[in-house]
């Protein structure tokens, strides 16, 4: 019986540790680097393959994605029939909670407005705020997003959450469907992004919908930098109907020079670092799935084509 075949791909990952983390994780299994005219392989794992590699490994049995994220693999020809699995967690809620929480805090607490104080020398105070007045709103609640509702709700905020169908979670008002979106947003006035990017969610947080967030709202977008369109938010910070904005993601990464979020004194930018891959983590979880499968069982993770993520 021949050996499991691996075939490894990434557009931003070091093959050199990602290898021998799946060749160790998967002992008996060959495990390569895909390459042009490579044979093909049992199951592929990738993060932004070419076209030309999926063309070419029609028949394996199952593509991993090694991220939360599906849409950039979602934007290829897909083989016909093959399951695409992505991560469902792998280290990445707990990062993503921390972040969220920071820029949450660092927003109601007027953080930003004691760091400026401090660096010219002042010593102020401002009045403290209520947690009421600052209901936060997920937009998106899948695995990522039921994890940062569920830890912001822990500092005693309103949470709503906003999911394309049904939900329910203890101490969240939950609402659904394109007809409760404006709801979700009027009754939020800290909105957190993490939708998958699809063709329906792309540019959602335009100047219509943003005007429905409450006044003197705050964004932050930890998903995709497509969901936001950039003028737009830009008109409802300048015109104060929003305060702010905490930006982890862009249309374009990494962040052109001389776009106008790099010096904005009310966006705080990072550099797509919100929640990283890690590494051991993931190997670890793309190892127990294969397994899986190779026993007959079903994954976690499964993509839904239809859908998109």
């Amino acid at each position: 019986m021949s050996a499991l075949r691996i075939t490894y791909y990434s557009a931003d990952f070091d093959e050199a540790t990602w290898i021998p983390g799946l060749q160790a994780a998967l002992p008996g299994a060959a495990v390569s680097l895909w390459q042009p005219g490579a044979p093909t392989a049992d199951y592929a794992v990738v993060w932004k393959p070419p076209q030309q590699m999926l063309d070419e490994q029609r028949d394996v049995r199952a593509l991993f994605n090694t991220g939360a994220g599906v849409d950039a693999l979602m934007a290829l020809r897909l083989p016909e029939g093959v399951p695409v699995i992505r991560l469902d967690d792998a280290g990445m809620s707990v990062q993503m909670a921390e972040y969220v929480c920071h820029a949450v805090i660092r927003h109601f607490r007027e953080f930003e407005g004691y760091e400026a104080d401090m660096a010219q020398g002042k010593w102020s105070f401002r009045k403290p705020r209520s947690r009421l007045d600052y209901p936060v709103g997920v937009l998106g609640l899948g695995v990522l997003g039921e994890r940062v509702a569920k830890a912001v709700a822990q500092f005693d905020f309103p949470v709503n959450g906003w999911s394309r169908s049904p939900k329910a979670l203890e101490g969240v008002q939950c609402f659904h469907g394109a007809a409760q979106l404006h709801d979700f947003l009027a009754a939020s006035r800290i909105v957190v992004c993490l939708l998958p990017l699809t063709p329906e969610t792309d540019s959602i947080l335009n100047a219509r919908t943003l005007a429905h967030i409450r006044p003197g709202g705050y964004l932050v977008n930890v998903a995709r930098g497509a969901h936001v369109v950039d003028a737009d938010l830009l008109a409802a910070i300048d015109s104060g109907h929003l305060a702010g904005a905490t930006l982890d993601v862009f249309r374009v990464e990494p962040l052109p020079k001389g776009h106008a979020f790099w010096t904005h004194p009310k966006i705080t930018i990072t550099p797509h670092t919100s929640a990283r891959t890690l590494r051991a983590e993931s190997i670890a979880q793309i190892a127990r799935k294969i397994a899986a499968l190779q026993r007959g069982q079903s994954v976690a993770g499964l993509v839904d084509a239809g859908r998109g993520y």
